[in-house]
């Protein structure tokens, strides 16, 4: 036992005079490492949640918050009964409404007119990928409308479609009879979604050349060598490649058609002629702002927001058909 307990002692004084230093005691590697390996990894774990923290805090303070003290508030009343609980009397009067009848049906139109407000930037994109001459100068020129003030755009073309306006003039020209493009009921909602439309595609024509720089260049190569003609190109060889961009383009149009054309229609039409081109997003405003009817403007909120969601949940069905297809 003596000769055992001096060895440590001996070997430590032989270290001492060769010049070494002795060795220091290390803590066992067997119990510290994993202790870090498992910190690090709740550190991984955490990290998303940790970032995205400060975006959904935004969302539901200033979104989800809101949206369900509207909610709520939709099945309160107005005037004499401010404030106490009327069931579903506010959405019974929006459907008895012929205002709000009207702006559901002008819902309606923009979804048939959606293909047409899809197709123009993406066949623009198409010209401009396809590099036609001038292709530069028209990338700049059809992006300008996009950065105009909805105002701004209003007010030029109440002046360009007035009755006696430079548009019926060259009409007049050309032996066309002047058409009463904002006082006609037939005609006005289609005049203020052209001029949406024409305000707006520049966005979605960025979206098509950022999906057309995802395309493989040899597709059309060969279909060219195939002999195939601009349209077949487009139709067998484009759309199938830009299946996903062309579904994003059509969800982000039609939520711009129905919560960004306030300004459009106040400035060109106030929801005339005889409320022919009200949409929910203009009734809500009258509602609330005019009527001072804040409970049945919040029910048409509701409704409304009841439509995006739809939208929003058919965009989630054709993007998972589409990675099922693929």
């Amino acid at each position: 036992m003596s000769i055992g307990k001096s060895l440590p002692s001996v070997r430590s004084a032989s270290a001492e005079r060769a010049g070494g230093v002795p060795p220091v005691p290390q803590p066992s590697a067997g119990r510290a490492v994993p202790r870090r390996v498992a910190s690090g990894r709740r550190a991984e774990m955490l990290a998303p949640f940790v970032l995205v923290a400060p975006a959904v805090l935004i969302l539901v303070l200033l979104r989800l918050y809101p949206l369900l003290l509207g909610v709520n508030f939709s099945f309160t009343g107005d005037g004499d009964r401010d404030g106490a609980m009327v069931g579903f009397d506010n959405y019974v009067d929006l459907l008895r409404d012929p205002l709000f009848q009207g702006a559901l049906r002008n819902v309606g139109l923009l979804v048939l007119l959606l293909p047409v407000a899809v197709a123009i930037p993406g066949l623009l994109a198409t010209f401009i990928y396809l590099r036609v001459p001038g292709h530069r100068f028209y990338r700049s020129v059809y992006f300008f409308p996009a950065v105009l003030s909805p105002v701004i755009v209003g007010a030029i073309f109440n002046l360009l479609l007035s009755f006696d306006g430079p548009v019926n003039s060259i009409l007049g020209a050309v032996g066309v009879g002047p058409v009463d493009w904002l006082g006609d009921p037939d005609v006005a909602m289609f005049a203020v979604v052209g001029v949406h439309v024409w305000a707006t595609f520049g966005m979605a024509l960025v979206v098509f050349l950022a999906g057309f720089a995802t395309l493989d260049s040899a597709l059309l190569d060969a279909a060219r060598v195939d002999g195939a003609s601009l349209t077949q190109v487009i139709w067998h060889v484009i759309i199938p490649s830009l299946s996903r961009t062309i579904q994003f383009v059509f969800v982000t149009t039609m939520i711009g058609m129905l919560t960004s054309m306030f300004g459009l229609l106040y400035v060109m039409t106030s929801g005339g002629p005889e409320g022919s081109t009200y949409l929910p997003e203009y009734y809500i405003w009258i509602q609330q702002g005019q009527m001072n009817r804040p409970a049945l403007a919040s029910a048409a909120s509701t409704v409304l927001f009841v439509i995006m969601l739809v939208v929003g949940l058919l965009q989630l069905k054709l993007l998972r058909r589409a990675g099922r297809e693929d």
